[in-house]
């Protein structure tokens, strides 16, 4: 071997060993970044030695897709959990103390304490205002449901501007992926970048890929609709300016085609739109018919019977009213009705008109309203009793069509917290899988500090051994000088 062809292959190491230390180095500068692929060089022989042919970016194409599916999978879950979290907190929290169920209860105890002490006014004001109390119970739940539908279109018209964002970017990301395969460059970076908006995409709505010649990736969403193929399609959505119960939101559309909500406990969700769709349209409005139906329910048992005895002219409301002042056909739920409901403004002014009865002018006491008998119950013992017997309610709430008021609220509240209490599991179940997942996908292609600081040592006893070299060569190169003087 010749000086100068020994001095050309130091060189040549000098020049692999810069560029496998930048490797490392930029491997060990992104250690913490989860959506960083480690880079190793791959060398090849020359006649001047080794040199760097290419770059290789770990990858695990199966792991990835696992990854991206349960991300979906756990944010729908998660994002189902926070809404019936939120409807829970409105209820008083883990001992529903503000539920409708929880004030019925202590306004039932009420009138069996006014039965029991009929001529005390006290006790007639006590009875009234736990009416009241649960009357306000019963509106400000209603109002809360649909202020949860509200804030979830809200949510979901940022979370449709944030997906076609996401995809305008992922479009620029794709064609980089598609140009540097195509020319027979590194695309580690843009592939990068690529991995890290899937995964974005995938908390939003669940997404399954195929990759084509020179990486070119296709999206569709979980059900097959094709989110993006050389350009995003379109995610449209139109947000309403307000909620009540008779309002119906709108859908979401890809590229035209409606996206599904989720269904059950444990949803078949992926991402928080499908989720969002599911509080919104199926959660929310099933948890306000079963308030409307115990709304309903109060204003039956508490009628009054009409004065002219004619039977065309219908029973009014009683002790209990709402903005249709009028008792709704038994068994139906009224769309609404438990955000309106109040306690008749004539018991506030006389609390004994629940134990006399004359809110429509039909007097039940026997004393009638002049001289009212002060012992008189038996309004009151068949409201009390009313409350205990069974009743027809809408199946279209999802409990019981025939059961008493008392057990429907009870019922309600089981049904909110069977919900709840089945979506926390399930939500626990996903996170673990998707840690599972990240954590067998960053086996595969994270950075390890130990393999990565060991590699570091081996190229620096290269740089020795080359050093040494060139140092032969220098002193060879002196002596051969020195000869020749």
């Amino acid at each position: 071997m010749s000086l100068s062809t020994a001095i050309t292959i130091a060189q040549s190491a000098f020049n692999t060993t810069a560029a496998q230390t930048a490797i490392v180095s930029k491997n060990i500068a992104n250690a913490g970044n989860a959506d960083y692929s480690r880079r190793m060089a791959l060398l090849g022989s020359t006649p001047n030695g080794a040199q760097v042919v290419s770059i290789y970016r770990a990858q695990n194409e199966a792991l990835l897709k696992q990854s991206i599916a349960s991300i979906g999978q756990s944010s729908g879950q998660s994002r189902l959990l926070s809404g019936l979290e939120l409807l829970k907190s409105s209820l008083g929290g883990n001992d529903y103390e503000t539920s409708p169920a929880t004030f019925l209860a202590a306004f039932r105890d009420s009138l069996q304490t006014f039965a029991s002490t009929p001529g005390n006014p006290a006790m007639a004001a006590s009875a009234v205002s736990d009416a009241g109390d649960l009357a306000n119970a019963i509106s400000t739940t209603a109002n809360a449901v649909q202020s949860l539908r509200a804030d979830a279109d809200k949510e979901i018209a940022i979370e449709v501007d944030k997906l076609n964002s996401l995809l305008a970017d992922f479009e620029n990301v794709n064609n980089a992926v598609k140009s540097a395969t195509a020319q027979g460059q590194d695309p580690s970076e843009a592939l990068d970048q690529r991995d890290k908006i899937l995964k974005q995409v995938s908390e939003i709505i669940g997404i399954s890929t195929v990759t084509r010649a020179n990486n070119d990736t296709v999206i569709y969403t979980a059900d097959g609709t094709v989110l993006f193929e050389t350009m995003p399609r379109t995610v449209t959505f139109a947000p309403k300016a307000a909620y009540d119960a008779t309002i119906t939101g709108n859908k979401i559309y890809v590229d035209g085609v409606p996206v599904a909500a989720g269904a059950g406990a444990n949803t078949t969700a992926e991402g928080k739109l499908a989720s969002l769709l599911q509080l919104r349209d199926d959660v929310a409005p099933k948890f306000q018919s079963q308030l409307d139906e115990i709304a309903r329910g109060l204003v039956t048992l508490f009628q009054e019977g009409n004065p002219s005895g004619v039977p065309a002219i219908p029973y009014a409301p009683g002790l209990f009213t709402w903005s249709g002042g009028t008792v709704p056909p038994a068994g139906t739920v009224v769309p609404g009705l438990a955000a309106t409901l109040a306690v008749n403004p004539l018991a506030k002014a006389n609390p004994m008109l629940l134990r006399d009865g004359g809110f429509n002018g039909v007097v039940s006491n026997p004393g009638g309203a002049a001289t009212p008998d002060a012992g008189y119950t038996g309004l009151l013992e068949g409201f009390i009793a009313a409350m205990g017997e069974g009743m027809a309610f809408d199946p279209a709430t999802g409990l019981d069509g025939s059961s008493s008021i008392l057990d429907f609220a009870t019922s309600s509240i089981g049904w909110l917290e069977q919900l709840r209490s089945t979506a926390s599991t399930a939500s626990d179940n996903k996170s673990a899988l998707l840690a599972r997942t990240q954590e067998a996908l960053s086996k595969e292609t994270g950075v390890s500090i130990d393999e990565e600081l060991s590699l570091l040592l081996d190229l620096e006893q290269s740089y020795k051994a080359s050093a040494k070299l060139v140092s032969t060569v220098d002193a060879m190169m002196a002596a051969l000088l020195e000869a020749v003087r």
